[in-house]
């Protein structure tokens, strides 16, 4: 195996739902991210890996701009197209992108609503006001989010009141109700025991026809299970991207058999 410094990157057959081109991010005058470029396929779902501190985490922010929240971030050099469209020009509406590009936390953050208004608020924020419409998608995005036959007759109850796998369900209910391309997913497992984590795995797998899934994920078993393709990050870097089963199975670089043999990280 090699231990050069080159980033081995397999193209996709598949159009991109989202191309990273030479991005350079930065904390303040720290610099987090190192000429990224990498693209994340259609109805796939891609992990990202790699140790604590890495890059992964930063640069999943920053495929929905929620970096922009923290004080002195900035991509210093590159871009970012979702779609095909710069999401860092001037003229980009962040809120409409983050409906295009939901995301799921590490930590259900349900709101302290019923379980339908949880579900049926991204919906009114975008201006939707027909009640049959907005019944119709809360009903939809429980039953995608394998959720509906659990809560049917407790819609009008706290999210609050419902366990911890069923609150990231239902988060995962509230990201897909507004018909996003693309849903980031920020270690949303690690809370989780593990029946909980099986069926949100299961859901992943059976909504990537429909929609685009990039996952940081710490846990390897899980990036091994549930992704198409996988992308591992060190200090910063894009070491390998490929095929999951090559990446598990016969990485290319050095660093990222250490890593998934457990020799750091």
């Amino acid at each position: 195996m090699s231990d050069s410094s080159t980033i081995t990157v397999t193209p996709g057959a598949t159009p991109a739902a989202v191309s990273v081109v030479d991005v350079d991010f930065c904390y303040g005058s720290s610099l987090a991210l190192k000429n990224i470029s990498v693209d994340i396929e259609k109805n796939k779902v891609t992990a990202f890996i790699g140790p604590s501190g890495c890059g992964k985490s930063t640069l999943l922010r920053c495929i929905n701009r929620m970096n922009d929240e923290i004080p002195g971030t900035r991509i210093a050099k590159g871009s970012i197209l979702v779609n095909g469209s710069d999401i860092y020009d001037r003229n980009v509406d962040v809120a409409r992108l983050r409906m295009e590009v939901g995301m799921v936390f590490q930590k259900s953050n349900a709101f302290p609503r019923s379980i339908f208004e949880n579900v049926a608020y991204g919906l009114r924020v975008r201006g939707e006001k027909r009640a049959k419409v907005i019944a119709e998608s809360v009903e939809k995005a429980l039953r995608a989010a394998a959720l509906w036959d659990e809560v049917r007759d407790r819609l009008h109850e706290s999210g609050l009141g419902l366990s911890g796998g069923q609150q990231q369900r239902l988060c995962i209910a509230r990201a897909i109700a507004v018909k996003p391309r693309i849903v980031l997913m920020d270690e949303p497992c690690s809370a989780l025991d593990p029946i909980a984590t099986m069926k949100v795995e299961e859901l992943i797998w059976e909504l990537r026809s429909d929609y685009t899934f990039v996952i940081v994920t710490h846990n390897m078993q899980q990036a091994s299970r549930v992704s198409d393709r996988t992308a591992f990050f060190y200090l910063g870097e894009l070491i390998e991207f490929d095929d999951t089963a090559k990446i598990f199975r016969n990485p290319t670089e050095k660093r990222t058999e250490d890593y998934i043999s457990g020799r750091f990280g």
